[in-house]
């Protein structure tokens, strides 16, 4: 086979269905293999077993496999072509680390020998990627290369997930040897290291000193993010939840490891989390935190973080994040839903059946006293109600997409959902454009479910090329853009700390017409909605229609995202708007808007 055969080969046996990418010069070979693969292999019906998605922008396919994963539980896969496209990689990539999303980027790079020569399209990739990825991979001996394709799916997706970049010279691919098959490359520290993380069960000493501190709490509550998700772990969380009664409060990651309906969740806890999230950690005394690493926002200040609690325990699979932020009294590194089973099954052997019904009873009234509220009786069109519209058709069964900035946080607050892989967002890089290709990528993961972009205006100006993309392969994703005409979380700051100077964030005199620019990318449904009036009709048609639907919606300019916790303060000093009663006032001219975004 020649190199590229290999890849190929490699990526069909290992199961993938489905590869993101541009083409290129330094790629070609590999994309040829891909080309003729998928002829020698269709089936009856034409359909092609690993199917190639051609975006308008790599950074498109970068966040499309980045969706494909997170809707899937799956390795995302990306093949682009050398210098830029290897460079336009390098948002998704990072993205991706932060977030801890398992995908395998497979790059084409100039031949061998010209390597540092400055040769037409060529980029230092282990230089450029290295640094913002979990592993990267320069391929010069191509007998290693099958073993290396396998090896880097391995990493991306054992121990805590996240992106392998693999830097494939064009003479690799040219390259003809015998195909072996099988085989890894050697890394023996990454895989002792997963396995003595595999190998760390929760022994009984550590169980008993776990529950000797939940016997000794009164108010215990479980704070439980991405790595519940990524660990495959929430029916393990939700048993352990209902088993002692502990309530749930998830990061913006974590939405989804609960269903958001059920009595225990508090959904959402941070800087725009729920008042009642936020104010049931400030009354708990024992903070159990699953997956979840104190992130600046979630605990700006993490000396004021959980104030009341007696204990803090800690369970990761990655040990650097333990304790990294915020001291904790108990942890344990290993594999989440195995060590709350353990827990689950210590507490039968042993009957420990808790009785938290007062705090059952203080957070249902945290809960209906500091619920999500705005300004219902406006007559310009509110992001909230069109979003408790969706949520009203949806039921919690969709699977959401976002943009970021304001339209990500109120998607994040108005939505309910019953399963984990619903929330696609970008999480801690907070990367603009991330919302329509994500979506496609999910779409293509998950093609019989309802899948939803909530975009804004000036977020999927970032990637609105991938509008076509949508169109192309006739996926029925939905787009829904909130209008404010400009960077809503930036205005909202701006009007809050910098006496309303909108410095490069008003947008009111672009002549961008989404809805024409939707036409003419093929979406036979593209929809203005500027009227109250109009609101369920037009959502409830856009949602039904049975291809690619695009909804604009002009909402009011002034709308803010509420709750915020203000850089640098603790949650005592949420401010929490005019429609959301709160414990107390903070000023914000008592707020250091330098501290952070």
């Amino acid at each position: 086979m020649t190199g590229a055969d290999m890849v190929v080969q490699v990526l069909a046996d290992t199961g993938v269905d489905i590869i993101f990418g541009y083409s290129g010069g330094a790629i070609l070979p590999t994309y040829d293999a891909v080309f003729r693969y998928n002829h020698e292999h269709r089936d009856e019906n034409g359909n092609e077993p690993m199917p190639l998605i051609v975006p308008a922008n790599e950074q498109g396919a970068g966040f499309m496999a980045a969706g494909y994963a997170r809707a899937s539980g799956k390795v995302g896969v990306v093949m682009v072509t050398s210098g830029p496209g290897a460079t336009n990689m390098a948002t998704p990539v990072r993205d991706s680390m932060a977030d801890s999303t398992p995908i395998v980027v497979i790059c084409g790079q100039v031949p061998t020998a010209a390597i540092g020569t400055d040769a037409f399209q060529e980029a230092p990739v282990s230089s450029c990627l290295g640094s913002v990825s979990k592993h990267t991979f320069l391929v010069t001996q191509p007998e290693l290369l099958e073993k290396t394709i396998r090896t880097a799916f391995e990493i991306a997706r054992t121990g805590r997930p996240g992106p392998v970049v693999v830097d494939l010279p064009k003479d690799v691919q040219n390259w003809t040897g015998t195909f072996q098959g099988s085989g890894l490359l050697p890394i023996r520290g990454y895989r002792q290291r997963i396995h003595a993380v595999k190998d760390n069960v929760l022994d009984e000493v550590s169980c008993e000193t776990f529950f000797t501190m939940l016997r000794e709490s009164e108010r215990p509550l479980i704070y439980a993010g991405g790595g519940v998700i990524n660990g495959h772990a929430t029916e393990a969380l939700r048993r352990f939840s209902s088993r002692f009664g502990i309530p749930v409060t998830t990061t913006l990651m974590g939405i989804g490891a609960v269903d958001t309906k059920d009595p225990l969740s508090l959904h959402m806890l941070g800087m725009h989390g729920l008042a009642s999230a936020n104010y049931a950690v400030e009354d708990c005394d024992f903070l159990i935190a699953i997956g979840a690493r104190f992130d600046d926002r979630v605990a700006a200040v993490p000396e004021k973080f959980a104030p009341r609690a007696k204990y803090i325990a800690q369970f990761d699979i990655d040990p650097s994040e333990i304790g990294k932020v915020k001291s904790i009294d108990w942890s344990h590194v290993g594999i989440l839903k195995q060590d709350l089973q353990c827990l689950c099954d210590y507490g039968d052997r042993h009957d420990i059946s808790p009785d938290f019904k007062q705090w059952h009873r203080e957070i249902s009234s945290l809960k209906e006293t500091y619920g999500l509220n705005y300004d219902r009786d406006s007559d310009l069109i509110q992001p909230y109600a069109v979003i408790e519209t969706i949520n009203d058709i949806t039921a919690g069964d969709a699977i959401i997409s976002t943009g970021v900035g304001q339209h990500q946080m109120w998607a994040a607050q108005y939505f309910d959902f019953k399963h984990p892989r619903q929330w696609l967002t970008s999480g801690s890089m907070g990367t603009m454009g991330y919302g329509l290709p994500a979506a496609i990528g999910a779409q293509f993961a998950a093609p019989d479910r309802l899948v939803i972009d909530v975009d804004g205006d000036a977020s999927i100006r970032m990637n609105i090329g991938e509008l076509e993309t949508a169109t192309s392969y006739d996926l029925p994703v939905k787009v829904l853009v909130l209008n404010n005409f400009g960077d809503g979380m930036v205005k909202q700051w701006q009007k809050l700390y910098y006496n309303a100077r909108l410095s490069g964030s008003d947008k009111s005199l672009r002549k961008k017409d989404f809805v024409k620019a939707a036409e003419a990318d093929g979406f036979k449904f593209a929809v203005r909605l500027d009227k109250k009036a109009d609101m369920k009709r037009v959502i409830r048609e856009w949602l039904k229609f049975p291809g690619p639907a695009f909804l604009e919606v002009i909402i009011d300019r002034d709308a803010g995202v509420y709750p915020m916790v203000g850089p640098g303060q603790s949650y005592d000093q949420m401010i929490t708007g005019d429609f959301i009663p709160t414990r107390s006032r903070v000023a914000k001219e008592d707020i250091d808007s330098s501290e952070m975004f």
